[in-house]
């Protein structure tokens, strides 16, 4: 016997026979005729040399042992299949196969996940990745094609070769821990004495940026690379530094963290831009998701 190699369309049709629970109903929803659907299963059956539907013992057909055992399999190839007509469909009208995309750490993490998971329903073919980086590091990825756009937070310089737009803005607040001296100063006292203590800073990994200070306003500072390290400190109450509202209100109300009273930090924005190389326009996959992303900071 030869390498039985069903196709598609027989799978398919196998499927619309399980799931309609008859050989006339699969006919109706395929839109042809009761015999062609017999016909084609019996080539199915004389393929595998299996026998696939109990025909003769009950009035619908059912699935033999040997049916259900090729269901899983068949409904995989049948499903792999149609996700590979799709992305081909999808790239011949110029639809990216892929979306690179690079976050700044300060994007509030609600507003990212509302945005890809209304992407990955409009967009069920194109494969997507997720980077986070801070500061210059988000124009720095993009810049090297590491990324195809961005979400980057502000530079004080243009980039050659990157192009810009608003996308919308962040509030960050001054933050400690609840036993932390600056979090019962009011805010007289806190602006005298804030010099005095530990600053943590996020620190610019890029070459864009390297060295360069963003709103460091204390005498003593701690560098860090990474938001959640700076996070972890600030709750255990080594220093203080500035966190995206939304990222601690939860701990605030709680009394894990304190807001703090400087006037100096109070209330800063935080603006956040979309980002791509000037020679590669974002393709409309891209572009739905920079709208999106637009759409759920205007949002909260």
């Amino acid at each position: 016997m030869s390498d039985p190699r069903p196709t598609l369309d027989q799978l398919q049709v196998f499927l619309a026979i399980v799931e309609a629970g008859s050989f006339a109903a699969a006919a109706k929803r395929l839109g042809r005729a009761t015999s062609v659907i017999s016909y084609t299963i019996a080539n199915l059956e004389a393929q595998l040399a299996l026998e696939l539907f109990d025909r003769d013992s009950t009035r619908k057909p059912q699935l033999t042992e040997a049916g259900k055992a090729i269901l899983a399999d068949a409904r995989v190839v049948a499903r792999g299949m149609g996700g590979l007509i799709a992305k081909a469909k999808g790239l011949i009208s110029g639809l990216e196969a892929e979306v690179t995309l690079t976050v700044d750490v300060m994007l509030p993490p609600c507003s990212l996940v509302q945005a890809l998971d209304a992407f990955q329903e409009e967009f069920p073919t194109v494969a997507f990745r997720l980077h986070m980086e801070a500061l210059g590091a988000v124009t720095q990825h993009v810049l090297d094609g590491i990324a195809d756009i961005g979400v980057s937070g502000p530079l004080e310089h243009a980039t050659v070769g990157i192009v810009r737009r608003q996308l919308g803005a962040v509030r960050l607040i001054p933050v400690a821990g609840p036993n932390h001296p600056l979090a019962h100063m009011s805010s007289e006292e806190a602006d005298a004495k804030v010099h005095e203590h530990i600053q943590l800073v996020l620190t610019d990994r890029s070459r864009l940026t390297e060295g360069q200070d963003f709103q460091v306003i204390s005498a003593k500072s701690w560098r860090l690379a990474d938001l959640g390290a700076k996070y972890l400190l600030l709750k255990a109450g080594i220093g203080w530094g500035s966190m995206p509202e939304e990222m601690v209100s939860e701990d605030i109300a709680a009394g894990r963290l304190a807001r703090l009273t400087i006037t100096a930090w109070d209330n800063a924005v935080y603006r956040l831009q979309a980002i791509h190389r000037a020679e590669t326009p974002p393709g409309p996959a891209a572009s739905w998701l920079l709208g999106k992303l637009k759409e759920t900071l205007a949002a909260r």
